[in-house]
């Protein structure tokens, strides 16, 4: 990209970002919506439930395979060419999932959906840092973590609402009309903004990459279900560890590396992808947890569920935008400081779970985690990137988005496996009292939470204002 275009008045930021986003909310809300249909979806194609759970493993084991590509594929190809990619690829796989006659059919086109929302995210973060000012970086950022809050927080809730009302195929119609019109304004308004380069895609990188990022998310993924000293979690780990530790060798002595770890110098970016990964670690683990704790151990249905979860997911809807006008004005400390520290304050209460506590708890300590979270996500995330020289923006992005869905999927893989062995102690040694033991393994679940988020209100501290 040239520099005019930062100041091009020809570029109309808000329709060209409204594209992006509708898109991103769209594949987010995908990535947790049909969660919640995992139970009829198990009897309908009659299959158990260690395969039915697939469609949300085959999602993030995807995202975590082809970000880490997409900082060499946002150099080689236009901004266009790559947001019609992404957007045929979820029309492409919504349409097929809504049509599955089978369980293998449908996993392909969660595969596919996956593939558009490996691109999406990206490569909205690369639009923004390129024609937002940096003093205008914030608000637009925030209005992303309002899309990568909402997507998956809103997913079950409104897809409970479409399982009350109608057939599970309508999750996946009920998006079309969105992502078509994200494509029509997409077409419209948003302009080629990346300097596109002469760079070739080294093959043996992204087969490292993909053994590496595949092998860590899959293991964890599956190590709940086969335990940790199976032989097959193990392998999967050791061989996604050599595999990560060889591709950050071959991209060192490469003279035009596939993802450029010179990122890792910049104190400030090092930080905040801790700080980052932490809070999607904790964050889609307690997305999956906290529903599962609220059917099991209190006894409630899966949309009164969504119901609990909705009022802190709507304000921070509200509050995103104000939250990244505040990161604009005041700096970045002044955020996300007060943002770990609600985090912290809401795991604490988290941690005091039982069969016997009310609704009208969870909903304001729920209110307060989505209030933290909306103050860190998008505030670390533009400080981070901030932290870097221009011509290193695609592969920031795509190191960041990795380790937020590799993060993601492990941390969901890891305090699920903590719930079952806590729940399963406690009927073996304790009492057959199967609420009671899923609530023991819940708050032991969050306890570790707790621990992490305290970890980050230390990091916090050491926040700087990055230009």
């Amino acid at each position: 990209m040239n520099n005019q275009s930062q100041t091009n008045p020809g570029i109309k930021r808000g329709p060209a970002l409204t594209a992006l986003l509708v898109a991103g909310f769209v594949g987010l809300f995908s990535e947790t919506a049909l969660n919640i249909a995992l139970g009829d979806l198990s009897r309908l194609f009659h299959v158990d439930a260690t395969t039915i759970q697939w469609l949300a493993t085959g999602y993030f084991l995807t995202l975590g395979i082809l970000v880490p590509v997409t900082g060499i594929l946002m150099q080689k190809f236009t901004t266009r060419q790559m947001f019609f990619a992404s957007l045929s690829l979820f029309l492409i796989g919504t349409v097929i999932a809504a049509l599955s006659p089978v369980f293998g059919v449908l996993l392909v086109a969660r595969i596919i959906q996956s593939m558009g929302l490996a691109i999406a995210l990206p490569l909205t973060q690369n639009v923004i840092f390129t024609v937002f000012p940096p003093q205008q970086r914030g608000g637009a950022m925030g209005l992303m973590g309002l899309v990568m809050l909402a997507g998956p927080a809103l997913g079950p809730t409104l897809a409970g609402l479409i399982l009350d009302t109608l057939s599970w195929q309508w999750i996946f119609w009920l998006t079309l009309p969105f992502l078509l019109f994200s494509l029509v304004f997409g077409s419209i308004y948003l302009p080629n903004v990346n300097e596109v380069r002469n760079v070739s895609i080294d093959v043996l990188s992204v087969v490292l990459s993909t053994i590496g990022f595949g092998g860590i998310v899959y293991g964890f993924s599956v190590s709940g279900e086969l335990g940790w000293t199976s032989t097959t979690v193990l392998t999967s780990l050791v061989l996604g560890a050599l595999g990560l530790v060889a591709f950050g060798i071959r991209q060192t002595k490469m003279e035009q590396p596939t993802l450029n770890l010179q990122a890792f110098r910049y104190p400030m970016f090092v930080v905040g992808l801790i700080i980052t990964s932490i809070t999607f670690f904790n964050m889609l683990s307690l997305l999956v947890i906290l529903p599962m704790y609220m059917q099991v151990s209190l006894l409630i249905t899966a949309f009164a569920t969504g119901l609990v979860l909705l009022p802190g997911s709507l304000l921070n809807c509200v509050l995103a935008p104000v939250i990244g006008r505040l990161f604009d004005k005041y700096g970045p400390k002044a955020v996300i400081l007060p943002g770990t520290v609600c985090i912290a304050i809401a795991y604490a209460c988290f941690t005091q779970l039982g069969v016997n506590t009310s609704l009208w708890m969870l909903v304001p300590v729920h209110i307060v985690m989505m209030l933290g979270i909306g103050m860190v996500i998008a505030s670390v995330q533009t400080n981070t990137l901030n932290a870097l020289p221009k011509r290193y923006y695609p592969d920031g992005i795509a190191l960041t988005g990795t380790f937020q869905q590799v993060m993601g999927a492990v941390g969901i893989a890891v305090m699920v496996s903590v719930v079952s062995a806590k729940q399963n102690s406690y009927l073996a040694t304790v009492a057959n009292e199967p609420t009671q033991a899923f609530a023991t393994g819940t708050t032991t679940a969050l306890t570790v939470s707790f621990a992490l988020a305290l970890i980050n209100v230390v990091l916090s501290f050491f926040v700087k204002k990055t230009n």
